[in-house]
């Protein structure tokens, strides 16, 4: 009896540089792939059964026919979901998952999960979609699945992401460009040790205020209003108008940002970061004191020049730019006193911005 074959695809994390809950407000947003993924690896199986293995996460058998978004045992729904989106024929297949992408930190781990699996069964199937179809059939995956009514940003992020270039997009056109990201900068990435469970209602729950935000102003969505226009209209209840500022202000300063890439200006970009975070702070309220103190020490250190939450919130990561020549010692630097002021164990690494899916 012959050996079934084997297939694999993998899929990068990613730090959101700047645009924070814009997506799905049909604004910009700025993103790099970075150099931690998963791998999903596997083979057809013939007995209608899906098996998923995971060291990290355990091991699950469902029939392929009967698929459905599982109360216990959600990380699988990622899985199962992007199954149920392409039309997975009933025969089945296994899979193992292996790689060194944290999950619940806010690096995008489900995103990663959804695109490496989707690839995974496209080539098992040997059929090709678009990547912005793969994309949205990731997204759709995790709105019916994993119930996070989530934009495309992390799956369009880590599958277009390109070695040493940012990814901009724009969630209203769906336009992609990579971007050269400035020689002699460096990314920090620091865990807050403070899971993020999206799922549970928080980011939705900021999808509904700022929807309900662009329906009190009479737009489409908040991309279509400027700082300007927002700061006349004294009649929006106080949190609408903070919920409102933080995404028309992200837009913003995206589009500084872009400015400031072109110009190799990495000061100035740095800049756009605290600002950034000091408004998921007050006006989006998805900053954590952890988070907030993660970003506070960074900002002190030699050769830092900006620091913010990076992706949802509510707990998970933060993402610190800072001169290559200092990225080490910001890193070690970072990981200390943070683990002496709050007494939680800071996983600090030192990021390159890398490809894309694959």
């Amino acid at each position: 009896m012959s050996e079934p074959v084997l297939f694999s695809a993998y899929a990068p994390g990613r730090v959101e540089l700047l645009g924070n809950h814009t997506d799905y407000n049909e604004g910009v947003v700025l993103g790099a792939a970075i150099d931690r993924g998963l791998t999903v690896c596997g083979s057809k199986r013939a007995d209608g059964m899906i098996l998923i293995e995971s060291s990290t996460m355990g091991r699950l058998e469902i029939n392929a026919s009967a698929l459905r978004p599982l109360a216990e045992n959600r990380w699988a729904n990622y899985v199962l979901g992007v199954a149920d989106e392409l039309s997975f024929p009933a025969e089945g297949f296994s899979i193992e998952i292996t790689g060194d992408l944290p999950a619940g930190c806010g690096l995008s781990s489900s995103a990663a999960l959804e695109l490496a699996t989707a690839l995974f069964l496209l080539k098992l199937q040997q059929r090709t979609l678009a990547p912005m179809d793969i994309a949205k059939a990731c997204q759709r995956a995790e709105h019916r699945f994993a119930g996070v009514q989530s934009g495309l940003l992390d799956q369009v992020t880590s599958l277009f992401g390109r070695a040493d270039h940012a990814v901009y997009f724009d969630a209203r056109t769906e336009e992609v460009r990579t971007i050269p990201f400035p020689k002699g900068l460096a990314l920090v990435i620091a865990e807050s040790g403070e899971k993020r469970e999206l799922a549970k209602g928080d980011y939705n729950a900021r999808r509904e205020e700022t929807r309900a935000a662009a329906a009190a102003l009479q737009v489409r969505a908040l991309r279509d209003v400027t700082s300007s226009e927002l700061s006349k209209r004294t009649d929006l209840p106080d949190l609408l108008q903070r919920r409102a500022r933080h995404i028309v202000e992200e837009n913003e300063r995206v589009w500084r940002a872009l400015d400031a890439l072109a110009a190799g200006d990495g000061a100035a970009f740095g800049a756009l970061m605290n600002a950034s975070h000091e408004s998921s702070r007050q006006n989006f309220e998805n900053s954590t004191p952890l988070l907030d103190q993660l970003v506070s020490i960074a900002q002190q250190l030699p050769g830092v020049l900006g620091s913010r939450l990076t992706g949802g919130g509510f707990g998970g990561a933060t993402i610190t730019l800072c001169e290559q020549s200092a990225a080490e010692a910001v890193a070690a630097e970072l990981s200390r006193r943070y683990s002496e002021a709050s007494k939680m164990t800071s996983r600090v690494m030192v990021s390159r911005i890398a490809d894309g899916a694959r």
